[in-house]
């Protein structure tokens, strides 16, 4: 049986043993897979997977079965942790939100899952990283084409909340900028004032004949 195929029958195993004691401590019984920069395959937008092992790490999408989103997050944490893939597996997210509900007259807060049947883990893909978020029990599959996960864009990690991104933008009171996207797509504004903290403009934009100021994230604009 080849080293890989050991990788993998011991990561079934150590999950196996995780689903029978949710509360028991998993012993680091077996000495941590190490990975040399030839197994890394950090998946790239434009050019596909490439063997770059300083390549950052990445939001991806994974497929779990309905209700099953929790014990995955557990799972994967434990085994990571178990095997010392800190460096590779950062966080694990399953997406909440607070709803407000009267009933009876009566009004209670409940927080809901925003994607049930998905998980978002920040990862460098690597081969080991790879099956172990894979075979992981409650695991369909990751978001991507075929059996190559593709990781979240900058915007659309904006957008879901999970972290703050923060936008290198050269762009200074007085310039002229397009809007790329949101409400005022493919309006022309002038910045009027800068908030590096908050990553945002202050723009003044032409509408209807009269100049309207709007506030704009750095990720919604180019600079002209």
């Amino acid at each position: 049986m080849s080293d890989f195929e050991n990788n993998l029958d011991l990561n079934k195993s150590e999950l196996e043993s995780i689903e029978k004691s949710e509360a028991a401590e998993v012993q680091d019984t077996e000495t941590p897979i190490e990975t040399s920069s030839s197994s890394v395959i950090a998946y790239d937008e434009n050019t596909g997977y490439s063997g770059n092992a300083d390549s950052p790490a990445k939001w991806y999408v994974v497929h779990t079965y309905s209700g099953h989103e929790n014990k995955v997050k557990v799972n994967i944490e434990k085994i990571v942790e178990n095997r010392g893939m800190q460096d590779l597996v950062l966080d694990i997210v399953v997406p909440t939100e607070d709803v407000v509900e009267i009933k009876n007259g009566q009004r209670k807060v409940k927080t809901r899952k925003i994607f049930p049947g998905y998980v978002l883990v920040k990862m460098i893909v690597t081969n080991e990283s790879w099956y172990l978020v894979r075979n992981t029990q409650g695991v369909t599959g990751f978001v991507g084409h075929g059996s190559e996960p593709i990781p979240l864009s900058n915007e659309e990690v904006r957008r879901m909340g999970i972290e703050k991104v923060y936008v290198d933008i050269d762009v200074e009171v007085g310039d002229n900028i397009k809007v790329i996207n949101g409400p005022f797509e493919s309006f022309m504004g002038l910045v009027e004032e800068v908030n590096m903290d908050k990553q945002t403009l202050k723009v003044k934009i032409s509408m209807f004949g009269r100049d309207t100021p709007v506030e704009l994230e750095f990720g919604q604009v180019d600079k002209i």
